[in-house]
């Protein structure tokens, strides 16, 4: 029950919890004042990312549907840009340049950027880190003299944590990476008049990337200064 109720704990969570809901009304905000604003007459998001992908050779790169609002992705498990309705049918600056930014991941995979390379190989790793750390980490409050290895579960908690801290800053910059390609392409090809509204979009979704690690690292080293108390 401390841990829920200490007072430096409950100040990161109202922090984490601002920096996101901040962050979420900023991208929806510009995200819906540009989906507003037509691009290129009769272009749409999933026509201006097709050609984005076969000029940067990953013309075997498919683009399909999928439901939801902003649940757009690249999935290089099946070669895929999975795009929401409006975004790949829609041809407003938010759709093109949210279909692009998706673009860029695949043109990522298919010039072999590194730092996409190491977030797709840690994945797995993660995954099982995400799962296990609190249990750990709890399991070391109640047996704070139990160790493995010279390290008390709480010390093997707080490592496990910081493993997906570690997966979020990788992400960053594979997220601005593929917003520059995505912001670079429109503006070479004249595939949106004006590609100011492309980069507020894109810069609204990277924020939402930066307030995600910065809650984390306060997370992190919250459990840090917790296992070396216990």
């Amino acid at each position: 029950m401390y841990y829920y109720w200490d007072p430096l704990y409950l100040f990161i969570v109202i922090v984490s919890l601002v920096l996101g809901l901040a962050t979420q009304a900023y991208i929806k905000r510009q995200y819906g004042k540009w989906s507003e604003v037509p691009g290129t007459f009769g272009v749409s998001g999933a026509s201006v990312a097709r050609s984005m992908l076969d000029s940067n050779g990953a013309s075997n790169v498919g683009i399909t549907h999928v439901a939801g609002h902003l649940t757009d992705f690249y999935d290089p498990r099946d070669n895929n840009l999975h795009l929401s309705d409006e975004n790949f049918q829609g041809g407003s600056v938010a759709s093109v340049a949210v279909a692009c930014h998706e673009a860029g991941h695949a043109v990522q995979t298919a010039k072999g950027y590194v730092p996409g390379k190491i977030r797709t190989a840690i994945v797995p790793v993660v995954n099982v880190a995400q799962q296990l750390w609190s249990v750990v980490f709890f399991l070391g409050m109640v047996m704070p003299l139990f160790t493995i290895g010279g390290y008390t579960l709480m010390q093997i908690g707080v490592i496990l944590y910081a493993i997906p801290v570690v997966f979020q800053l990788v992400t960053l910059p594979v997220e601005i990476d593929a917003s520059r390609r995505a912001v670079n392409y429109i503006g070479s090809t004249g595939a949106l008049t004006d590609k100011r509204g492309a980069k507020q979009v894109l810069t609204a979704a990277a924020l939402t990337y930066v307030a995600a690690a910065l809650t984390s690292i306060l997370q992190l080293l919250y459990l840090i200064s917790r296992s070396d108390r216990n």
